[in-house]
Parts: structure tokens; sequence; C-alpha cells
């Protein structure tokens, strides 16, 4: 008999996540499956270029350390681990986690997913598909203790279990929505339970010192209620649920290969401490592409950081970029294509320490080739050292440069992808993909709220007294999504927070493409600012390279605000 309720929890949101978080998880309480998700963007890349270095690796090596301890347990308690750490080669890491059992005495059966690595083309490292969770679906109707995945989606690791768990087909949209929203919220781990949270100034510090991984409780029906293992710390509530929602996310359709979850569908209730209820999620058939992510090395780059210290900063600056241009040309070197100077005025007047008192100038360069942000770079900037500003010093010493990546993403038909699950018994099941598809459109945009009264007193104040925000990355574009917690705010910020609004409040989205979505159900507005990061993460072409922090710079920017939403709130001091 099928259990109504199905337990999936968390263990990893990244390459490098906490390594006792999958002990943790098996000991804390119950749960049927463990998931883990240890891909990214920027890992797709660095696997690729270890994988050049080893062939028989590609895989997060993590993983096999944590199942060192880890793996015997689950199986002394009858979780199920899934995991996409195969990353370039998961029938490599399948036969590693075979091996690892063997050698511990612990009798698991292990399955793998393949298919996701797709041709190369030239002058790429590495091309693979997302696929969605009906392979590991089959990997685990087929008895599977253990499924070690390449690059699926990060909420196929929750599709998938719950689909073979319940028996839903291709057909059961609106269920397969549902778990798509869950593993949204559980793929980042301690971020859905406290982690990177706009308020986390409202809850004690000591539980937010180590906040607990995330579960959800799957019902049959695809909604689910997100909690964490009692005891544990950390917080479960709506703005937390609520912030994990919106993050790298764009419009109300977020499109997978399993089905297309409707987030303006999306109902979150409060049901008892730290858990939250997530229902009423319709679905719609998936597009008949997936996302292909590739990666390939872009280039050279190079940093120096000179620090200025005390008086005539601006002076300093000004002195050291005409130096160093000098010294480039003197040396008769070709400039490196790229050249950026960032002034962060970091110096307080009259410090009383000398950090304090002192700016950050840095200086980033690119180039394809590796001489012109090399020796070139670092030996004219060195060379200024006794000859340049007062207080000439820098953070670290000029280097010869580094390799950075770019990330591209590409739609590719899924007929045209191989899905297959390699089951315990070494059998190969092709999966067929989705019958019925759907070519994904932007969704309509729902009615707005009425306006907040006009006339009404305001007050400039930061604009995070009364809205959270979580931001991040998608490839060379960034998303922000701002949400406020009651009907009044809701009503100002969706009438505020125009897109010209936000291009005002950050000035570096000006000269982009800026798209703002709204989300009645959550309070919220989603800004997708295209181009913003360039070439993505690895390419580093921002100070915040993945947009992390651009959410709380948006909050910390000022705007008149009425006075009324502000009574009894804590913050800085407000002019009017």
């Amino acid at each position: 008999m099928t259990a109504p309720v199905l337990r999936i929890g968390n263990a990893s949101g990244f390459y490098g996540d906490r390594f006792d978080a999958l002990r943790e998880m098996l000991t804390g309480g119950p749960l049927d499956i463990l998931t883990g998700d240890y891909l990214a963007e920027l890992t797709m890349l660095i696997l690729g270029r270890s994988r050049l270095k080893d062939p028989q690796k590609g895989y997060a090596t993590t993983f096999l350390s944590q199942l060192e301890d880890g793996l015997g347990l689950a199986h002394e308690r009858g979780v199920k681990i899934v995991a996409n750490a195969g990353g370039l080669n998961p029938a490599g890491l399948a036969d590693a986690v075979r091996q690892l059992a063997d050698k511990a005495g612990v009798p698991v059966t292990v399955a793998h997913v393949e298919g996701d690595s797709l041709p190369i083309p030239d002058g790429f490292l590495t091309a693979n598909a997302y696929l969605g969770g009906s392979g590991i679906a089959a990997c685990l109707r087929a008895g599977a203790d253990v499924v070690v995945t390449g690059r699926v989606t990060d909420a196929a690791l929750v599709t998938g279990p719950a689909a073979a768990h319940f028996g839903w087909g291709p057909d059961d949209l609106d269920a397969l929505a549902g778990a798509v929203v869950a593993g949204h919220v559980l793929e980042c781990g301690t971020q859905a339970t406290g982690g990177n949270h706009a308020f986390f100034g409202e809850h004690d510090p000591a539980r937010l010192r180590r906040p607990g991984f995330p579960l959800a409780e799957i019902h049959a029906d695809g909604s689910s209620v997100i909690t964490k293992h009692d005891g544990t710390g950390g917080v479960v509530d709506l703005s937390t649920v609520t912030a994990q929602l919106l993050y790298e996310t764009g419009g109300a359709r977020y499109a997978g290969p399993d089905a297309t979850a409707r987030l303006d569908t999306v109902r979150l209730t409060p049901d008892g401490p730290d858990r939250v209820r997530i229902d009423g999620v319709r679905g719609e058939a998936p597009p008949p592409t997936l996302k292909a992510g590739l990666t390939r090395l872009g280039g050279w780059r190079n940093e120096v950081v000179f620090v200025l210290t005390g008086l005539d900063i601006e002076a300093k600056a000004d002195l050291v970029k005409a130096q160093f241009a000098d010294a480039l040309e003197r040396g008769g070197a070709r400039p490196p294509a790229e050249v950026r100077w960032e002034l962060a005025r970091t110096d307080h007047t009259d410090a009383d320490t000398e950090e304090r008192a002192s700016a950050l100038l840095r200086l980033v360069v690119r180039d394809q080739d590796a001489d012109a942000v090399g020796r070139t770079v670092s030996g004219a900037a060195i060379e200024l050292a006794l000859g340049s500003y007062p207080g000439f010093h820098v953070t670290a010493p000029p280097g010869k440069g580094a390799p950075y990546g770019v990330f591209e993403a590409r739609p590719v038909p899924a007929a045209e992808v191989e899905h297959i699950a390699v089951l315990p018994d070494g059998t190969r099941e092709v999966i067929e993909p989705a019958f019925r598809t759907q070519e994904l459109a932007e969704a309509e945009e729902p009615p707005l709220p009425g306006p907040y009264p006009s006339g009404t007193p305001t007050r400039r104040a930061p604009l995070g007294l009364i809205a959270g925000a979580r931001s991040g990355d998608k490839g060379g574009d960034a998303n922000v999504g701002v949400w406020v917690r009651d009907g009044d705010a809701w009503r100002w910020l969706a009438h505020e927070l125009s897109v010209e609004r936000f291009k005002e409040l950050l000035p570096e989205t000006a000269d982009v493409t800026v798209v703002r979505h709204v989300l009645p159900n959550l309070r919220a507005l989603n800004f997708t600012v295209h181009g913003l990061l360039g070439e993505g993460v690895a390419a580093q072409a921002r100070f915040d390279p993945q947009a992390k922090a651009l959410g709380e710079w948006l909050r910390s920017r000022w705007l008149p605000i009425p006075v009324a939403l502000l009574e009894g709130i804590d913050g800085p001091e407000v002019t009017a």
C-alpha cells in the first residue's frame, strides 16, 4: 500500500555545501528520500576541467566521501538517496558507489541516469541537456536504493521520487507541477530554512547559527508541506519559503521537462511551527525543448586591488590609473582588450583604524591572450610601488592571470535527446519524452491590486524596511524577487516599484532590458535583468558575478514610503 505522504529531504544545495548535512538529515528524523543537488552552471565547467586531467572523474567526489559515513545509515533507516552528483560521469560515480558499498558491506542497489551529454561543439568544454525526473522514477521503481544522475533539473530530484511513489504519469500535470514547486524550494538547502534571508534580524540569532536542511512532505495530489527536522536550527515560515520560490525564477510559467508550473497559482499557508503548506499549483504541459547548458573557456583574466588610505582618495585613484596606462604604453605592450577600474569608497572620515580609513581601487583586465593579462599587467602595476600615491600597497601580489569560463544556454528538441535509466540489473530503459508539449508563452499579467491611497504622508526610508528580496543568476541574466508581507504594503509596492523605478534605484541596470512579472498570490514582483552578468558567473564580469546581493542593494535604496507602512518598524532614521 502506498504511504499517503512521501518525506523528501535535501542535504546539499551546491558542490561544497555543508559536509555533515547528509548524516544530519539521516539521523535527525524520519525520511523516505534524501536528495543532493551538486550541480550549478559553474560546477559543470569545474567538472569539465577535472575530466580533462582524469577522464575517469568528472563527478562530485564529495558525495562519495559523504557516503562513506552515510550509506550504512541510509540502509538501516530505509532511506533512498537521489543525487545529481554524477555530473559529467554518472556511470563512473555509480560504479564508485558500488565499490564503496561492497567495501563497507552495505547491501544496496545502485542505478544511474544518463543521456544528458550532448555532442560538444568546437571550442566548448561541456554540453549537457537538463533532463526531467522520469529516469529517476524508473530507477526507483526498479528497486534502486541509490540513484545518481548527470545534469537534470534541480526539481527533478523531487519529481522523480514523487512520481515513482504515487504512480503519476505524464498527464498528472498538476501533481507534477506541485512537486516541481516543492523541488524548487528544497534545491538550495538552507536558503529555505532562514539562510540568506532578508528578514534574518527578526529571528533569534542562535536559531540561524546553523540552519537545518529542509524537507518536503509530498502528498498524492502534489501538494506539500515544507518543514525541517525537529530540533534543528533555522526557520521555516511564509517569508523564507516565498524567498526561495522567487529565487532564480522569472515569470508566472516556470517551465521544466516534467511540467510547467504556474507560479501565479501557488498558495502558501502556515501549517504549524516551522511548517508551510504549498497547494493550488496548476500544471501545464512542458515545452517541446529542453534547456542545454554549454561551457567553454572564454579567455584570461587578472585583477589587482590597490589600497588608498586617508585623504585625497579620488586624486590618488586618478594618479594610479594614469600611471598604469603610461607604464603599459612605455612598455610597448598591447593593452588588454578590456580594462575596468572600480573605486569602492570603503573609507571613513577621521577613522579610528587604518582599514576603516582606506578605500579599494580594483583593476580587472581580460583578454583572449594570456600574455596580455599576465606579466604585462602585473609588472606595470607593481613597478609603481615606490613612485605613485602616498601609502601605496595592494591587497595581494599581482599574479600571472587565470582563465575564465563562459556559460551559454540553448534550447534543444527534447525528442533529439537520449534519456536513459540504467537500472540496478544493468538494463537500459529508454525514457520517452513527454508526448504532450506546449510552446512556452508569457502568462497574461494578472490585474494589480487597487493603488495605495494617494496624498498620504510619506517619508524617505530604505525599501528593505518593508520589503524582502532574493536575487541570483541564470547565465548572463540576473533575477531579483521582491515581496511584502501584508496587503497594504502590496498595494503600494505593486504600483510603486515599476521597471522605471527599479532602474532608477539600481543605476547599473539602466542600459539593459528589465522585465517585471507580477505574482499576486505571493505579494511579489519578480524582475529579470537581461545581460547584467555578461557571459555568466564563470566570466566574473561584475563585482558580484552571481547577483547574489543585487536584491540587498535594492533593499538598501531610499525612496518615499507611506508613513503608515513604517509604523512599528525599527530601522535607520528616516527623513521627511
